[in-house]
């Protein structure tokens, strides 16, 4: 059964020197005349995907291929510009640990705020507080807000939120690089433990021997678009190719 379609997914999206134009130099140039539209970048080309419940699927490519940008769109954190997604489950996107935070507000607050952003009860998520502080230990830190954490621990916190409960589809990009050496050996043997249950994970990752071991499938980005599509061992080596003929 499919759980993630993409149908000739499209994305435009704003130059980095047009979100720092700020409404000053905007309404100047349009005085003297000078007004451009903004430039954008096709950043995520006709992408057409099929993923099946239970899939475990490696993307892999450049810096700056479209690899987090389509993670995102999948997760619905962007909205894509053209084409059709569809996603049947409950996600756990773990993209940019803790970006979702209210940095003002308590931990133990946040936690409520973070899990119903992904789509749980605050119910549920009163009930899974202690084990969650227990797992990115931060017992004593349950009463500070966001702000008085470092970064690592602010990572730590939306690591242990968003992989509390078991999700139909988990969506993993570079997370494993959370907190110390005792930290990630926790995230990885949690992680494992998905990757032993029926959940379909996509994860983006630079370790190409990790998508060749672990992974079914793989997709291959490159400048937005599907460059090979295959099982893991077969894309890894074709982008390894490339790299070598160049």
């Amino acid at each position: 059964m499919e759980v993630i379609r993409l149908d000739e997914v499209s994305l435009w999206r704003r130059t980095q020197e047009e979100f720092s134009y700020d409404l000053k130099k905007t309404l100047l140039s349009f005085l003297e005349g000078k007004y451009r539209q903004p430039a954008k970048k096709l950043v995520l080309n006709k992408i057409d995907l099929v993923v099946e419940r239970g899939e475990k699927i490696g993307i892999i490519g450049a810096n700056g291929s479209g690899k987090s940008t389509l993670l995102k769109i999948i997760s619905g954190i962007l909205k894509q510009s053209s084409g059709a997604v569809r996603v049947r489950g409950q996600i756990a996107p773990l993209i940019e640990l803790g970006a979702g935070f209210d940095a003002e507000i308590s931990v133990m607050d946040n936690i409520l705020l973070y899990g119903v952003l992904l789509g749980f009860s605050r119910s549920e998520m009163r009930e899974r507080t202690q084990s969650i502080l227990e797992f990115a230990e931060l017992q004593d830190y349950a009463l500070v807000p966001v702000k008085g954490l470092s970064s690592g621990m602010v990572a730590r916190l939306g690591f242990a939120i968003a992989t509390d409960t078991q999700p139909d589809i988990l969506i993993l990009d570079e997370v494993l690089s959370v907190g110390d050496e005792s930290f990630k050996n926790k995230c990885k043997q949690r992680i494992d433990k998905f990757w032993d249950h029926n959940a379909t994970v996509l994860v983006v990752s630079h370790d190409l021997s990790f998508v060749k071991q672990s992974c079914i499938r793989g997709v291959w980005l490159d400048q937005g678009k599907i460059r090979f599509m295959g099982n893991a061992h077969e894309t890894v080596n074709c982008y390894l190719n490339s790299l070598n003929s160049i």
